[in-house]
């Protein structure tokens, strides 16, 4: 492995050890074995580095809570409640990543350059949430574009918001089957509005 493989290890290890804003150059740069110098030859800056290796945990644990059902013909509340489930349990098994997540989202606030990678990254995962889910094709220019882009913006509010309260308050944050439960609620009440 060369240095930009060990920085980018050595970033995430930090990310989950010390978090987003308390890790320095130097943090990475001893996590990866490798001279302080090789984080701006690589990467250009220790935030483009952390950013990356951010952007990366996070797609990795994407992938993994929203693995597919078990059985293929699985309805689509069982795939919602069974990725739910996972979230729920990631918070646990990577509570490290997610809260460095959240510290690195406020970084947005003050860097264009973070900004812009995570809304490339979110604009990436509604039309694939979608079509993961619900089998909507999100293809640009499809005549379900605009639906996978609504159907996949409200599953990442969901997400984020089952992990903000799971992070906050675990004791009272809503389980998989209460979540499902209120969406079918929500969902009669639009359709008795329709």
């Amino acid at each position: 492995m060369g240095h930009r493989e060990e920085l980018m290890a050595g970033a995430r290890r930090c990310l989950e050890e010390r978090g987003y804003a308390h890790t320095t150059s130097r943090d990475i740069a001893a996590a990866a074995n490798a001279p302080l110098g090789t984080i701006n030859y690589h990467y250009g800056s220790k935030e483009a580095l952390l950013n990356a290796a951010m952007l990366e945990s996070i797609q990795e644990w994407g992938a993994k809570v929203q693995q597919p059902a078990p059985e293929p013909e699985a309805t689509v509340g069982a795939r919602l409640e069974a990725m739910w489930a996972r979230i729920i349990e990631s918070q646990v098994t990577d509570r490290p990543l997610l809260v460095a997540a959240s510290e690195s989202l406020t970084q947005a606030e003050r860097s264009l350059e973070v900004r812009a990678q995570i809304a490339r990254a979110y604009e990436g995962a509604r039309p694939q949430l979608a079509a993961d889910l619900h089998g909507i094709s999100g293809a640009e220019g499809s005549a379900d574009a605009a639906t996978a882009r609504a159907v996949g913006s409200v599953h990442m509010a969901l997400v984020a918001g089952l992990t903000q309260q799971w992070l906050i308050d675990p004791e009272h944050a809503p389980s998989a089957a209460e979540i499902a439960a209120g969406l079918r609620a929500i969902a009669r009440s639009l359709d008795s509005d329709a």
